[in-house]
Order: structure tokens, then C-alpha cells, then sequence
């Protein structure tokens, strides 16, 4: 061995017993120490990265406040979710089950058994003028027609149940006591059975129709009459309103008198018609309005005698 490199053993020998190695205790507490800087700095490093994101969320949501971000990114076709079937809604405690109508049970009704046609026809089922207009003759129930002749038609003559007719005159209430009436009806009523009543109106439509000339039309002294519905609504369940237009004859009304004019309305109330056909008096035309006002008197007179 070379004196060079015994000299270099024995200063290491020399510098390594000069030094003591520290206690087992003192050592740990070394360890801790070091330990307790690791966390400590690691404590330090999380906060100071959590402070810098929560700063640039701000930013970046206080710059651009209305984005919108999009769905987010997928990769591949995503799997279909299995379709829930929906539960069954349970019925509300408020609604009440469904009917079950078996097949042979009759629907049930509410309506009222439709009331049986009369019989026969009493005094009360004919109306009373109003006190202006009665001409203090009163009323007969004679035998006779109930309309006026139309070519030989007898329109509402089938089904019949039971019928009654009266003539009464009328004055009008500008007329003054013990004057001549200014006019006179031939006031029918008649009962069908049920389901012929508004056959009756059909076949007098069709009848008015079919006549719009008569030839020796009665009281005219062989003068030819003209026929034509009128329009009509607001009487009963239905109505037909005719007129019957022919010249006046010489002794009829003087010689200002020209032309006489009678109405003819018949009225449907269920399975009752009434006929109230204007006569006249002494060669008088039917004054509309009266005829009007008296028809309306009568058809109410029937309602109150069929409730």
C-alpha cells in the first residue's frame, strides 16, 4: 500500500470518530418534524389551487353569462334505456265508476210517459174574447165545415178522434157598442190520433197548394176565389196560414168595396189541431192583426185545457 493512500485511511479513520450519531429518540423527533413541513406544504398547495379555480369559474361565468353549454360529448352510439311502461292512472275518488249495461237491460230514461190524447173536447178548450172585442152575440156549436172549399180536397180528415166547431162574431175595439160586428170565425177543434195531427198540416199545405184558383167560390155568388200560403211561425208546434182573396159581390160593403179578403189559420199543438177561419161580416175583409191576437188566445186556451 502506497504512503499516499495510508494517509488518506487514517484521516477518514480521524474524521469519522470525531463524529457521534444522534440518539434513537432524537432521530423520531427529526422524522415527525419533517413529516409535519410535508403536510403542512401539501396543506398549502391544495388551498392555493382551489382559491386560483374558484377565481377563474368567475371570470370565465362573469364574461360570457348567456352560454349555453352543449349536451355533453359521447363517444360511440349510447345504449337505448329500456322503455318504462307507465302504471295504470287509478280513477279519481270524486269520479264515479262506469255504467255496465248489460245487453238485455232497457237504457234507462227520465222522461215522462207521453200523456194520452183526449177523447173529447169540452167548452174550455175553446178560447174567450177579450172583453173589447166581443160582440155581445156569444156562440153557437152548429154543424158545418171547418175550412173553406179547395178544389174538392178534404185535407185532415183521416185519424180523426174527435171534433168540435162553434161560430162567434167580433168587434173591433175601436167599434162602439151596438154597431154590426166587424167580423165572424168558424172556430174548430180537432183531436187526432197520435202521430195524424201533423199530417193533416202537410195535406193542407198541399191542398192550398194545389188550388190557387177556385171557381164559384162560396158567398161570392159564382165568383172565382185565388188561394196562397201565407208565411207563418210563432203559433203552437207548427202552423198554416192561407188567404182567400176574390171580388166583393154588388150588395157586399157598397161600391167602395172591390175585393174581400178572408185568413184561414190552422195550428198544431201535439196531437190537437184548431182551424179558426175568418168570415167576415156583411162583405168586411179579415183584419190581420185581430185574427193574429185571437189565434193566440186560442192556442192557449188548448194548453191550458190539455195540462
Amino acid at each position: 500500500m502506497s504512503r499516499e493512500l495510508n494517509r488518506l485511511y487514517r484521516a477518514l479513520a480521524a474524521d469519522t470518530d470525531e463524529r457521534v450519531l444522534p440518539a434513537p429518540d432524537r432521530l423520531r423527533r427529526l422524522a415527525d418534524r419533517r413529516a409535519r413541513h410535508r403536510a403542512a406544504f401539501g396543506a398549502l398547495t391544495v388551498a392555493v389551487l382551489v382559491a386560483g379555480t374558484a377565481a377563474g369559474t368567475r371570470w370565465v361565468l362573469a364574461a360570457a353569462p348567456e352560454a349555453d353549454p352543449g349536451p355533453p360529448a359521447t363517444t360511440g352510439s349510447p345504449s337505448p334505456s329500456p322503455t318504462a311502461t307507465p302504471p295504470s292512472p287509478l280513477p279519481s275518488p270524486t269520479t264515479p265508476p262506469p255504467l255496465v249495461r248489460t245487453p238485455d237491460a232497457p237504457p234507462k230514461t227520465s222522461a215522462r210517459p207521453p200523456a194520452a190524447s183526449p177523447t173529447s173536447i169540452p167548452d174550455r178548450a175553446f178560447f174567450t174574447l177579450a172583453a173589447a172585442n166581443d160582440a155581445g152575440t156569444g156562440n153557437a156549436f152548429v154543424p158545418g165545415p171547418v175550412l173553406p172549399a179547395l178544389c174538392g180536397a178534404t185535407p185532415g180528415e183521416a185519424g180523426i178522434v174527435a171534433r168540435r166547431a162553434r161560430s162567434l162574431a167580433f168587434k173591433l175595439s175601436a167599434t162602439p157598442e151596438g154597431y154590426i160586428p166587424d167580423g165572424s170565425y168558424r172556430h174548430s177543434i180537432t183531436v187526432y190520433r197520435p202521430g195524424r195531427a201533423d199530417d193533416a198540416l202537410a195535406e193542407l199545405r198541399q191542398a192550398v197548394r194545389d188550388c190557387p184558383t177556385q171557381p164559384g167560390a162560396e158567398g161570392g155568388e159564382g165568383l172565382t176565389s185565388t188561394q196562397r200560403l201565407l208565411p207563418d211561425a210563432g203559433y203552437g208546434d207548427e202552423s198554416v196560414l192561407f188567404e182567400v182573396r176574390r171580388p166583393a159581390a154588388d150588395h157586399e160593403g157598397g161600391p167602395t168595396v172591390t175585393e174581400v179578403v178572408r185568413l184561414v189559420r190552422a195550428v198544431r199543438i201535439g196531437d190537437v189541431v184548431t182551424v179558426l177561419w175568418e168570415q167576415g161580416w156583411e162583405g168586411t175583409s179579415s183584419p190581420r192583426s185581430q185574427v193574429d191576437k185571437d189565434s193566440r188566445r186560442a192556442v192557449l186556451a188548448i194548453r191550458d185545457w190539455l195540462r
